[in-house]
C-alpha cells in the first residue's frame, strides 16, 4: 500500500449492524458532505443497495445469509486528498463466530487480516453478556451453585479477546512484524445504551477485559459510538417519518470526547488520517 493510500478492514458478528451502518454510509458518501467522498466506482455494492431500498421504505434491511462471502471495496477520499480504500467483506456475521469456536482463519480471512492498514471492528454491547464470577459476585454468593453437567461457554469477552488475538497473530505470522494496523473500536446502536457518556468508558464498564486487552497491545486506539438508523425499525411495518424525511437524515456518532455527530464518515475519516502510523 502507497503512502497516500490505504485499506481499512471492517469485522463484526451477526447482529451488530455492518449491513445498516454500510447502507447509511454509502448513502453518506455519494450524497451528503462530509469528512469522506466516494472516490470512484465501488464493487459489489448489491446487498447495500437492498439494504437502502428497505430504509427509504422506513423498513429494517434483512440479514446477510451465512453463505455471502464477497468483498465490497470503496475507493474514498478526504479533503486532503489522502485516499484509501474500505473493504467491506459483504457476509454473515456468523462467519466471524465460526472463526472463534473453530479457532481458524479461512484464507480468504488471513488475506484480509494481513493487506489491512486498519481494522474496524463493530460491537453491539446490548448483545453481550458478562457471566458471574469472583469478579462481579462474592465467593459467598457463589458458594453451593451447581456446576455438574453444565456445559461451558467462553464468555463473549473471551471470545472477542481470542478474535483479536487471532488477528494480531495472523497479520504478525504473515508480515513477521511487530508492528501492529490501527485499530478502530465501533460500538454500534448506541440509541439503545446509556451505560457511560463516553464510548471508552462504556466499553470498559461493560467488556472491562476487552478494554484492558486493546489498551495492553495499541497505544492509540480509536474508540467511538454508533446509531446507524437512530432509532429501530422493523422489517415488515413501515415508518411514515423515516420514510417522508429519508434514512440520510437519521443517524449519528458518538465522538471519543461523547459529542455527537451526524457525519457517519467520521469513524472511517479518523483511522483513514492515522493509518500512516502504526501500533506496536
Amino acid at each position: 500500500m502507497s503512502q497516500t493510500s490505504s485499506s481499512i478492514l471492517l469485522i463484526g458478528e451477526s447482529g451488530v449492524g455492518k449491513t445498516h451502518y454500510g447502507a447509511q454510509l454509502l448513502r453518506r458518501l455519494m450524497r451528503i458532505p462530509g469528512a469522506l467522498r466516494m472516490n470512484g466506482a465501488a464493487t459489489n455494492l448489491e446487498a447495500f443497495e437492498a439494504a437502502l431500498e428497505n430504509l427509504d421504505e422506513g423498513r429494517a434491511a434483512g440479514h446477510t445469509a451465512r453463505s455471502v462471502n464477497v468483498d465490497s471495496v470503496w475507493p474514498i477520499v478526504n479533503a486532503a486528498g489522502r485516499e484509501g480504500n474500505l473493504v467491506w467483506p459483504e457476509y454473515g456475521g456468523e462467519q466471524i463466530k465460526s472463526v472463534i469456536e473453530n479457532r481458524r482463519l479461512p484464507d480468504a480471512w488471513q488475506r484480509r487480516v494481513h493487506e489491512a492498514d486498519a481494522w474496524l471492528l463493530l460491537i453491539r454491547l446490548q448483545q453481550t453478556s458478562i457471566g458471574d464470577d469472583i469478579f462481579s459476585k462474592r465467593l459467598v454468593d457463589l458458594k453451593g451453585v451447581p456446576v455438574e453437567n453444565r456445559e461451558v461457554h467462553p464468555s463473549d469477552q473471551a471470545r472477542l479477546v481470542e478474535l483479536l488475538q487471532m488477528l494480531i497473530f495472523t497479520y504478525r505470522s504473515m508480515s513477521r512484524s511487530h508492528c501492529l494496523p490501527r485499530l478502530g473500536i465501533l460500538l454500534t446502536c448506541w440509541d439503545e445504551t446509556a451505560i457511560a457518556p463516553t464510548p471508552l468508558e462504556a466499553l470498559a464498564v461493560r467488556l472491562p477485559l476487552v478494554s484492558a486487552f486493546v489498551k495492553s497491545n495499541w497505544r492509540q486506539p480509536l474508540i467511538m459510538g454508533l446509531s446507524a438508523l437512530e432509532r429501530p425499525l422493523n422489517p415488515t411495518s413501515r415508518d411514515t417519518e423515516y420514510a417522508s424525511k429519508g434514512p440520510e437524515h437519521f443517524g449519528y456518532v458518538i465522538n471519543a470526547n461523547g459529542t455527537k455527530s451526524s457525519d457517519l464518515t467520521l469513524p472511517i475519516y479518523h483511522l483513514l488520517d492515522a493509518s500512516a502510523r502504526v501500533d506496536r
